[in-house]
């Protein structure tokens, strides 16, 4: 049985999407698609009674989060709307999901498995059921995870962690993927495959394209100083000493702040800086890659190729296809399912 567990404030599409997954799923089973048994769902609360959905609407559920949950039980949260650090704090201090943590801990105990994605990951975090375990979470609340759960080893740039009996996922609507990696569990690859051809969800292991420098540098001024300096010399390489300079402070000073608020070296932060601004001429200029590569300072193309796809996860020409595919079908195409799911009113 996968159960989603929603608490007021769930994100609508995460739930929206996670309910047409294994609908879908449901559907091919029964049409005799694939031979697999059909998959059963339902939307619990803590209490039982509906919640309210980030966008304000009124969900009403099946029933309560049952305290006998165990072995068998796949209990699934959707992503909780919290962008900053200050309403991460505020949404773990509220009763309902203190309550709701306890419960997760004690069915992870008696066996079930444990699924969220992006901030319902923290939630997991303080169900103490991500402890020595490898766990993500969406990418502008990686450092207050990192902060607040010292135990758990964070891989930021991943989509989906399948760490055994616990799966977490990146931001919202990564809820896609972690329903994906579920169904290949719970079914067979072969159905989650299908969903995912079904429903038009690509298939993605990296959230490094997402992580967007304005939420990275915020903390620091010296970081915002360094990304200026580094995206104004785009051209040519800058040294360790030149990013010190530039931001007034030694190279070891520079090297412990980047360490400390991004868990990244300079050198590595002027190639993440490289790369966004290559992401973003590949998407909106008709550049090619070797034109775009020199405009951020590789003289070898294949160099570029190398290092964006490490960073992101895919290849410079697959940007090139999104590009075309904006300018000949607009973006409406990529919107994913998610109005109109019966348990929404």
């Amino acid at each position: 049985m996968i159960q989603h567990v929603v608490f007021d404030g769930v994100s609508d599409g995460a739930l929206g999407v996670a309910l047409d997954v294994v609908s879908a799923a449901a559907r091919l089973a029964r049409s005799g698609v694939v031979a697999e048994r059909v998959l059963r769902q339902r939307v619990v609360s803590i209490d039982g009674r509906p919640v309210r959905t980030a966008a304000g609407r009124r969900v009403k559920v099946d029933g309560v989060l049952s305290r006998r949950a165990g072995r068998g039980d796949v209990l699934v949260l959707p992503g909780l709307w919290a962008a900053s650090e200050r309403e991460t704090a505020a949404l773990l201090a509220r009763r309902d999901i203190q309550l709701g943590a306890d419960r997760l801990a004690s069915a992870s105990h008696r066996g079930a498995t444990l699924a969220a994605s992006c901030s319902a990951t923290f939630v997991l975090g303080a169900a103490g059921v991500l402890d020595g375990r490898d766990a993500t979470t969406t990418w502008w609340l990686t450092q207050s995870f990192v902060d607040r759960f010292p135990g758990v080893t964070l891989r930021s740039d991943r989509m989906v962690i399948d760490a055994g009996p616990v799966l977490t996922a990146g931001a919202a609507f990564a809820h896609a993927d972690l329903m994906l990696t579920i169904l290949a569990r719970v079914a067979s690859p072969t159905l989650a495959h299908l969903v995912a051809k079904y429903l038009l969800l690509d298939e993605r292991v990296s959230q490094s394209r997402y992580l967007v420098m304005e939420h990275l540098r915020a903390a620091d001024p010296v970081v915002l100083t360094l990304e200026r300096f580094v995206a104004n010399n785009l051209r040519r390489q800058v040294s360790v000493g030149d990013m010190a300079r530039a931001t007034a402070t030694s190279p070891r000073t520079l090297a412990r702040k980047l360490a400390s608020a991004l868990n990244t070296t300079p050198l590595h932060f002027a190639q993440r800086v490289r790369v966004t601004h290559a992401a973003h001429l590949l998407e909106t200029t008709k550049a090619s890659v070797e034109e775009i590569a020199a405009r951020v300072g590789y003289a070898d193309a294949a160099a570029f190729r190398r290092v964006f796809r490490r960073e992101t996860g895919e290849s410079p020409r697959s940007r090139l296809s999104l590009r075309a595919l904006r300018g000949s079908r607009g973006a409406s195409s990529l919107l994913r399912r998610g109005a109109g799911t019966p348990a929404l009113r």
